[in-house]
This record gives C-alpha cells, sequence and structure tokens, in this order.
C-alpha cells in the first residue's frame, strides 16, 4: 500500500469500528485542486487514482491532474481507474472466461505457470441471458423454459462451472437467480468495500467501483457506485490488474426540480430523459442528476435512469450519495455494519447528501422538471425515440407510409381496418380470407369474442432432463382463430432488469391487470404475453400482494428470471403467425419493457418495437394493436359489452404505494440471496472437468479454443501503413452492435448455419448465436450476418452480403469472371476468399458506429474477417475501444465527409498512409482511394486511438496479447 500524498485517515466506520480511508479532504488541504467543487461522480475515480498511486501503473501526476478537472476544459489525459472488482453475464462472460482459459493454454505451451493467469480484483458472473422465451401463457412456463435452457446450453455450464473451480476470485450466481444488474443492485453491490492491508490495524475502505460486460452496468449508478459497461476485452485486462483508461470526461449536470405528476411512472421518466439527453451529444460523458427533484426520487427510480445510460449515450447516469441511499441497503437486506460504514465513510469523505445547484462545478448545466414529464412510449426502431402516449397512433400510421429511406415503411394505401384471419390450430388460414373491423371504432378483436386465449399445455407431464421437448415448445396452442394485420401486437412482455427492478411499476402492472381481470377483459391470441423478472424478489412480492393471479389469468405467467425479450430471447411465434407477417409483409408490433428495440433485436419478423412501462405493456396487449389513443379510445369492452378506457384501469400512486410498503422486507431479500445452488438443483447435476488448464474438446461447437494466441511470440510487430484494402462492407448510420455481432436466431442459409449442418447438427438444436459465444468458429461465420444490416455495395438489399472483387486488379472489368470480378456472397465466403489472396480489408460507415449493447464479438468478429480498419463518420464509445482492443484501427471521417458523398460504392482500393510506431493520439492519417480507372482520392482522417495505452494495445495487436506478454515478462 502505497500513500504518496500521506493522505491516509482514520474514521468511525460504525458500531465500535475505526477504519482508515484515503481523505480527499485532505488531499485539497494541501492545494491540490478544488475537490469540494468537483462532481462527486469525478471525486470517487479521484479517490481510486489517488489510493492505486503507485508512480508505475498510477503516477502522481495522474492524481494531480484529475484533482485539478476543469469543468469547461477537461485536461485532454487520461485517466487510469483502478476498479474494485468487474461484474460479467453469461453471453459476455464466457467468452471472456474462453479467451483467459486459452491464455493459461498458451502459458502453458511456453513452459510457465498458467496460474499466472487469475483474476486478481473479485469477479461476479450471473448467468441470466440464456433462458428463451418458448413456453408462456402457463403455470408450468418457467418449469419448461428452465427444462429446455439446460437442455440447450449444458456444455456451456459445464465450462462454466470449470471456471468456477479454476479461478479463486470468480463467483459464479446460476441460472433461475436473476438478471445480472438486478442482482448487482439487490445484492452484489455493498456501496463501499474494504481490506485489510498488512501495515494497519484496522480495515482501509473504500468505494464500491466496477465495470461490467453489459452496456447496462450503469444501473448501480443509481445507488452511488461509479460503474460503466466495457467490452469484454477491456473487462479481462481490468482482471489482470490492468486499470481501465479513459479520457477525462466532461460531466453534465441535470438539475431535477419538481415532482412526478399522477399517472407518470420512472419508464416515463427515463424515457423523457433518454430524448432530451440524446439530443445533448453526452456520448462519453458522464451524467451527474442532482437538486431537489433528484433527491425525492427512490433508489429503483434512479436506477431505472442509470439503466438507460447507454441509450442516452452517457458513460454514467449517476446519482450521489444521500440517506435514500443508505435506506435501500437496508430495505435490501444488507447488514446494519455495512450500512453504517457506507454512510460514515461518505460523510467523512464530505460526499454525503445530493448536491443543489451552485455547490458543484459542471461542464454543462441542464434543467428538468419532473412535473415536465408525460406518458410516453419509445420506437420502433431507437429507444431515443419518444413518443407521447396519445400520438402513438398517428405516429405509427406516418410512419407506415414514410419511406424506407426516411425511417419509415414504405407502405402505401393502408387500411388499418383490414385485419387477415390466422388459424391457432396448426392449420394455415384461408388464401384472402380477411376480417375487416367495424369502421367506427376500429377495434380489432373484441376481448368479448368466443376466442380463446393461448393457453400452454400445464397438464403434461414433466420432461425427464434428456427428454426431447424442441417439439412440444412448437406445439403449445389451443385451437381458435385470430386475425392480425398491420401494428397487431404479437409479443408482450414485461422484461428486463430497467424496470423489473422497479417495484412500483411492477406493482402498477398487476393492479392494472387486476381491474383488468375484474372486468372480464381478455388479450387476444395472437399476443404472445411473458413476464421476466428481474429476480426472485419480483415474483414474492407479486404474490404477497395477490397480483400475481391476475397477470396470470392474462397470460403475464412468468416464463424465467433472465434477460429475455430484451436481449432477442423472446422465443418463436405461432408458425401462422409468422407466415401471415410473411404472406401479407405486415408490420407487426412488440410492447416490452425493456431498454433495446433495435431492429431485428426483439424478434426478426416484428418491425416496431416500442418500448414502455410495465402497466402499458399490460394494455396495449389487452388494445391488441398500437395504432391507438389511448388517452381516447375505449381498450375493449368489458364483460357487459361496455367500453372499458385506460382511465378506468390505472392504478393512483397511493394505491402503488400502499401495496409495495405490505410486500417488500429486507428478510426477502436475505433469504433469496443465499444458498443459490439449492434453489436450482438442475445447476447441481451438471458435471465438470477440474485443474488448472481447460481441457479443449474439438468436438464441442459451443466451446473453441480461439486463434488469438496461436504462434504467439513475445516481440509485438511493427505499425505498418495499409496498403490495397478492398471494402468488406460501406454502410449507414446507427449501425449498431446487434447489427454487426452474431445475435439472435441461427438461419440454416447463413453461413454459421450452414457450418452447423456440416457439423451434423440438426436446425433444431442450433440455439442462438448468443449461446455459441464461445466459439469462434460460428461466431465469425455470423459477423454482419444480421438479417437487416444493409451494405450499401448491394442497394436495395438486407443481410449479410457484399461484393466480392477477387483481391486483383482494381481495373478489371466488373461483371466478369476472373480476378477482379464482382460477385455477390456472403460477407464471411467474401473475407475468406480475400484472405486466401492475404488481402486487407476495411469497413466504411456513418454516424453512431457501434452503438448499443457492449458486445466484444462485434470487434472479435471484425478482427477474424480480416478487417484491418474502420473509417466511420463517428462512433459509439465502447465499441471504438474494443476495436482497438482487439487491433482493429479506427478512423474517422471529417465532419461532412461519407462513404456516399465520397461517391464510393465499394469496388475501390484503399490505403492508409502515415501509420508508424510513432503515431499519436488523435493524429491525422491519409485515406487514399483509388478507383477502377486507377485514379486518386486522398482523405484526411482522424486517427480514433485516443489514449497514449491504446498506442499500446494497437502496437500488440490487442489487450489481451499486451497484458499476456507484460505477465510473462515478469
Amino acid at each position: 500500500m502505497h500513500d504518496e500524498f500521506k493522505t491516509l485517515r482514520k474514521f468511525d466506520a460504525g458500531q465500535g469500528r475505526d477504519g482508515f480511508l484515503f481523505s480527499l479532504p485532505a488531499l485539497e488541504e494541501q492545494g491540490i485542486g478544488k475537490i469540494s467543487r468537483l462532481p462527486v461522480s469525478i471525486r470517487i475515480v479521484l479517490e481510486s487514482v489517488l489510493r492505486s498511486c503507485d508512480g508505475k501503473k498510477v503516477r502522481r501526476k495522474d492524481v494531480e491532474t484529475l484533482a485539478n478537472w476543469n469543468a469547461k476544459a477537461p485536461a485532454n489525459a487520461e485517466i487510469p481507474f483502478v476498479v474494485a472488482r468487474i461484474v460479467l453475464q453469461d453471453f459476455t462472460g464466457v467468452p471472456l472466461i474462453v479467451d483467459l482459459a486459452a491464455m493459461r493454454s498458451a502459458v502453458a505451451r511456453l513452459g510457465r505457470d498458467p496460474k499466472i493467469i487469475e483474476p486478481l480484483v473479485p469477479v461476479d458472473l450471473v448467468v441470466d441471458h440464456s433462458v428463451q422465451v418458448d413456453f408462456f401463457g402457463s403455470p408450468r412456463a418457467l418449469e419448461l423454459n428452465l427444462d429446455m435452457e439446460f437442455k440447450r446450453n449444458r456444455e456451456r455450464y459445464q465450462f462454466l462451472k470449470w471456471g468456477q473451480q479454476a479461478f479463486k476470485t470468480f463467483q459464479l450466481i446460476p441460472p433461475g437467480i436473476g438478471i445480472v444488474h438486478q442482482v448487482n443492485l439487490e445484492y452484489l453491490a455493498k456501496g463501499v468495500l474494504s481490506s485489510q492491508p498488512s501495515t494497519l490495524n484496522s480495515q482501509l475502505f473504500f468505494p464500491d467501483t466496477l465495470v461490467g460486460t453489459d452496456s447496462h452496468t450503469t444501473m448501480i449508478n443509481g445507488l452511488g457506485v461509479v460503474g460503466w459497461g466495457v467490452g469484454g476485452i477491456e473487462a479481462e485486462a481490468g482482471m489482470l490488474g490492468q486499470p481501465v483508461y479513459f479520457l477525462t470526461p466532461e460531466v453534465v449536470g441535470v438539475h431535477m426540480s419538481g415532482q412526478l405528476r399522477e399517472g407518470v411512472t420512472a419508464t416515463d421518466l427515463v424515457l423523457h430523459i433518454t430524448q432530451l439527453l440524446r439530443a445533448q451529444k453526452v456520448v462519453g460523458k458522464f451524467v451527474e442528476f442532482y437538486g431537489e427533484g433528484a433527491a425525492s426520487l427512490p433508489v429503483p427510480d434512479r436506477a431505472t435512469i442509470g439503466n438507460m445510460s447507454p441509450e442516452y449515450g452517457a458513460t454514467m447516469g449517476f446519482f450521489p450519495i444521500d440517506q435514500e441511499s443508505v435506506d435501500y441497503l437496508r430495505a435490501t437486506g444488507r447488514s446494519e455494519a455495512q450500512c453504517l460504514a457506507f454512510e460514515n465513510y461518505f460523510r467523512a469523505q464530505k460526499m454525503f447528501g445530493m448536491p443543489l445547484r451552485g455547490e458543484i462545478d459542471y461542464s454543462v448545466d441542464v434543467d428538468l422538471d419532473l412535473a415536465d414529464v408525460q406518458p410516453s412510449v419509445a420506437g420502433p426502431k431507437r429507444p431515443q425515440d419518444r413518443i407521447n402516449l396519445p400520438e402513438l397512433g398517428r405516429t405509427f400510421r406516418e410512419l407506415l407510409e414514410k419511406p424506407v429511406r426516411d425511417g419509415g415503411y414504405g407502405k402505401q394505401n393502408v387500411d388499418l381496418r383490414e385485419k387477415h384471419v390466422v388459424e391457432l390450430n396448426g392449420s394455415a388460414p384461408r388464401n384472402g380470407e380477411m376480417f375487416s373491423t367495424d369502421k367506427k371504432e376500429d377495434q380489432g378483436i373484441n376481448p368479448g369474442d368466443e376466442l380463446n386465449k393461448i393457453e400452454m399445455v400445464a397438464n403434461r407431464p414433466t420432461p425427464d432432463p434428456g427428454q426431447e421437448i424442441e417439439a412440444e415448445s412448437r406445439d403449445v396452442f389451443t385451437q381458435g382463430r385470430t386475425h392480425v394485420g398491420h401494428g397487431s401486437v404479437l409479443i408482450a412482455a414485461i422484461t428486463s432488469c430497467t424496470n423489473t427492478s422497479n417495484p412500483s411499476v411492477m406493482i402498477a402492472a398487476g393492479l392494472l391487470a387486476k381491474r383488468a381481470v375484474e372486468r372480464g377483459l381478455r388479450v387476444d391470441p395472437a399476443v404472445k404475453t411473458s413476464l421476466a423478472p428481474g429476480s426472485r424478489v419480483v415474483s414474492d412480492y407479486l404474490e404477497k400482494t395477490g397480483l400475481q393471479e391476475y397477470l396470470d389469468q392474462l397470460g403475464f405467467n412468468l416464463v424465467g428470471y433472465g434477460c429475455t425479450t430484451c436481449i432477442g430471447n423472446s422465443g418463436p411465434l405461432h408458425p401462422n403467425i409468422e407466415k401471415a407477417i410473411h404472406e401479407y409483409d405486415l408490420v407487426a408490433a412488440s410492447v416490452l419493457s425493456g431498454n433495446r428495440n433495435f431492429e431485428a433485436r426483439v424478434h426478426q419478423h416484428i418491425k416496431a418495437n416500442f418500448l414502455m412501462s410495465p402497466p402499458l405493456v399490460v394494455a396495449f396487449a389487452l388494445a391488441g394493436r398500437v395504432h391507438i389513443d389511448l388517452s381516447r379510445d375505449a381498450l375493449a369492452r368489458d364483460k357487459d359489452g361496455k367500453e372499458t378506457f385506460l382511465r378506468d384501469l390505472w392504478p393512483t400512486l397511493s394505491e402503488i404505494r400502499d401495496a409495495m410498503q405490505s410486500a417488500l422486507a429486507p428478510e426477502t431479500f436475505r433469504k433469496l440471496y443465499r444458498n443459490f445452488a439449492d434453489q436450482n438443483p438442475k445447476w447441481n447435476d451438471i458435471p465438470s472437468s477440474a485443474g488448472d488448464i481447460y481441457q479443449w474438446d474439438e468436438k464441442s461447437d459451443y466451446i473453441h479454443e480461439p486463434p488469438f494466441f496461436q504462434n504467439f511470440s513475445m516481440e509485438p510487430s511493427h505499425i505498418a501503413e495499409i496498403r490495397g484494402a478492398r471494402a468488406l462492407g460501406i454502410f449507414g448510420d446507427s449501425i449498431t452492435t446487434d447489427h454487426i455481432s452474431p445475435a439472435g436466431a441461427i438461419k440454416e442459409t447463413s453461413p454459421a448455419g450452414k457450418y452447423l449442418v456440416s457439423r451434423g447438427i440438426q436446425p433444431r438444436d442450433f440455439n442462438s448465436y448468443g449461446s455459441r459465444r464461445g466459439n469462434d468458429l460460428v461466431m465469425t461465420r455470423g459477423t454482419f450476418a444480421n438479417v437487416r444490416i444493409k451494405n450499401l455495395m448491394i442497394p436495395g438489399t438486407e443481410g449479410g452480403v457484399t461484393k466480392y472483387y477477387g483481391g486483383g486488379d482494381a481495373s478489371s472489368p466488373k461483371g466478369q469472371h476472373g480476378e477482379g470480378a464482382a460477385s455477390t456472397m456472403s460477407i464471411f465466403d467474401a473475407a475468406m476468399k480475400y484472405a486466401e489472396t492475404n488481402t486487407a480489408l476495411v469497413v466504411l460507415a456513418g454516424h453512431e458506429y457501434g452503438s448499443g449493447s457492449s458486445r466484444d464479438w462485434a470487434a472479435k468478429g471484425t478482427r477474424l474477417l480480416g478487417v484491418k480498419a474502420v473509417i466511420a463518420a463517428s462512433y459509439e464509445r465502447i465499441h471504438r475501444s474494443n476495436l482497438v482492443g482487439m487491433g482493429v484501427l479506427p478512423l474517422q471521417f471529417p465532419d461532412g465527409t461519407t462513404a456516399q458523398s465520397l461517391g464510393l460504392d465499394g469496388s475501390e482500393k484503399f490505403s492508409i498512409t502515415g501509420l508508424s510506431d510513432s503515431i499519436k493520439p488523435g493524429q491525422e492519417v491519409t485515406l487514399v482511394i483509388e478507383s477502377e480507372n486507377r485514379e486518386q482520392l486522398s482523405v484526411p482522417v482522424k486517427l480514433r486511438i485516443d489514449t497514449p495505452i491504446e498506442i499500446d494495445y494497437y502496437r500488440h495487436g490487442g489487450i489481451l496479447p499486451f497484458v499476456l506478454r507484460q505477465l510473462l515478462a515478469k
């Protein structure tokens, strides 16, 4: 332990305990910065830099630079942030553990001790992304989905069990417990942590800080914990002792005043904030909420806002620590000693209490009156596209006819009263048979009709663990028929940690369901309904309040504890519904209480996806369509034929508060967050191997040793110019990591599907890309394979295809066979052909390239396809960092310049000059474009290697080789 600035001080940790801390007030007393004026989030990072200052990884200069943070002009310096812990989920966590296992194998091949590869900070992995909604609308849905999850993911779980015994600082929370961010909020986070240095007679206390491999790690900001999402690549470096490096940020202060009005939820507030802050351009910045309005929000509301930070683009959405923060720890079952240490520590650091206007210096101040927030939804393609609830019907109608190039659906002369008959008993709809609603009401199917609600196979025997239940999951509907058309709600999902962590909106959904059931309302059988809470605590309070039975009666039965519909694990629709969508080219809708609604994310066949609060999910499920004004139009008719409006069902704030007070108790949290294995016996039945080195099985199609350390040497290569590269793809704006990274279902006709078939795997056993993230041979084939991605090299097409130019002379005629001929093929196949001739590849893109989840495979797959550089108009923070972390060069066009403005079609050759071992962060290099007729154009582009450490990462071919060489050099 180092004390470079002599700031180690004793404080009262509570219950008669003394503790030590590195005092920020003591640092300010030395005249180093106006620390008491710094944003609280900056101060917490500063404490880590101060405590970690050893003269090597963290220098005295780093402390002084951050302590003197200038709100209006932050220093252009990187901060070496040493986090206290790391959180993973299984989709991103499995490839991370695979990489650590591969590093151990590489170390063993070099004759060294593989145990030098070991996490140096605590790591928690929550298995929460592997459950899919195959079964729903039944009391047995949870059980059957869990059976299916274990059947599909057995190999992955065996591997994770190996990791659990191989790495000593690695804790694994098994399936069926909760969503990582809610588990983090309710259980893993402590607010303040402690260690026992050998040189002290009492414990050293320090703030709970973390990074996570999911972009919504920021949910924990609502508790006053500094943390954000990084790629798995950065997280591995952090686990292996590297600081998390980032540029000194601006901090946007959002001053909150007023209070939310009756009928307005935390979800409405976060959609309002997402739209507001997207317009403020907060990408790469910290956002800190403060003021009387912020103080009035309970921690679950704050956490909802923090969770959505990636949607408004900020690194964090942080709330300072106050009494509400301490009360939340107590209410969720943390010990009194922990709560006192949390409060006393931040009081001793003079960081306790919600700041008021004028007390803190922020880079920018934004005002938000909570009373201005209105009931809202967001969509149909982006979370920042907020729509006031009464305007949804009109907006959807406009989008239907709006041209595709302008973000619409390009439909003409649509009659939204037309509905197509769909039989739900296995037979196809009769060709051309349609249903037209009453022209006056445009009501769709009446809940009073004789149509049966879809019910699951509730009375079938439980399958044996090894029994084939795949077919059963697709044959689960009672006989009946329904009618679907444009705007029909086909998925209604109460899902995602964003909202299921918040008792107020979950209880509101239950109360709304209760009133609906009491009036005899039902949900149309076309709607796939599901409830996937973020933890078992939610089920406990819904049962205690008696509200779960009403949700069940509307089909919102418990389907699992995990990230389901929001991550794309929505499961299949009825095959006849999918057939009708295709046959009539329907723009159908989903409604979900999640945080992501990018194209093809929720379900590949549903084009319009709207985010909203849980009670609104129930309401739209009852309405059955999104082209409706819920402020004026009736939802449906009750059992007596009387029109029922949303206002008739909506609960009051006092009703919600009364239900919450009767159902939430600290002991519930303590009971449900212990003995995880006992809560899930299936996990105990999974076998696993033992030992320090993983025994790779070539027969496995889930876990495969990645090629990142093949032919590994201790000497890195020199940075060299890129010559004669070809374009693998040219893309427009808002290409998300969902577009780039393999996600969702694997199509049989895709390169990944063809590969799995060649391995003897039947399509029904493909599982999802997410489940196969530990296999680079599958994931590389799925990179840029999204069914909605549009490669502008082939205008008017969708899907992962490109033009291959043979890697030869650019002057060869297009469309002819032989070298230089242009032929259309999958992106993967083209990349492999280019690899045969050692042709470098580039990707060109527009603004906000790589927005969305922190998917490391978006960068890993790009690297393994042979892409040497990406040239984009702008980047989302995490993906840019991940590209560097994989040794891929990110370059940025000058303002106003794009591939389109340059008239590029992909037939060109590209060279990048000005690259050498002496490159500097952010410098200008030159993109040389050679057209087919040999004409050349030079374009200055900015090197988006932003920090000095990233120069080292790039030179070494990525973070992992850099760290491995450092460890082996000791």
